[in-house]
């Protein structure tokens, strides 16, 4: 059996390479982008994961890239969440599974963070339900790990630098690592 690192090397490498929705980055280049975000921030081991494997769910459907311009929510949150949670713990699991509502939560309480999203994202918005309600951002607000959400939702929306060199998968493995040896 693979472990959790050579698992999503594996499937970076076999689908890393294909266009993330509408953006002008590839699905690797994303994710490196947005695990980069999260070290240089300081985050934990989990928290880079997290954002390294925060759309995971859109390298397991078969859905085509286009989906959400076809009015298709393709829940790569949840996909992506349910896989990731048979090998990690909740430290990576629930900021992915919530990646979606942190946007939502954004977007109703930053209006500059609405303004600022990007043509894809406004799209995906409104087939992931748009802003929050006042009672969905209270609820949103006492969920264990919806600040680690909010700050991997940040680093998501930065993530998208077309040109910007990317780091091997390996450079990550320190992050697994530590994980896995309770860091």
């Amino acid at each position: 059996m693979a472990s959790p690192h050579d698992a999503l090397r594996d499937l970076f490498a076999a689908h890393g390479h294909s266009a993330y929705g509408g953006e002008a980055v590839t699905q690797w280049e994303h994710a490196c982008q947005a695990a980069c975000l999260a070290e240089s921030s300081g985050a934990g081991a989990a928290l880079v994961i997290a954002a390294l494997a925060h759309d995971v769910g859109h390298l397991l459907h078969a859905l085509p890239d286009d989906a959400p311009d076809r009015g298709i929510d393709d829940v790569h949150e949840r996909i992506g969440a349910e896989w990731l949670a048979a090998s990690f713990p909740e430290g990576v699991v629930a900021p992915v599974r919530l990646h979606v509502p942190a946007k939502r939560y954004l977007c109703t309480v930053e209006e500059a963070y609405l303004a600022g999203l990007s043509p894809p994202s406004l799209t995906s918005l409104a087939l992931q339900g748009g802003p929050m309600s006042a009672a969905e951002v209270a609820d949103f607000e006492r969920l264990p790990f919806s600040a680690d959400a909010v700050r991997l939702r940040r680093w998501d929306d930065a993530a998208k630098v077309s040109g910007l060199p990317t780091l091997p998968f390996e450079h990550f493995k320190r992050h697994f690592d530590a994980l896995r040896h309770g860091g």
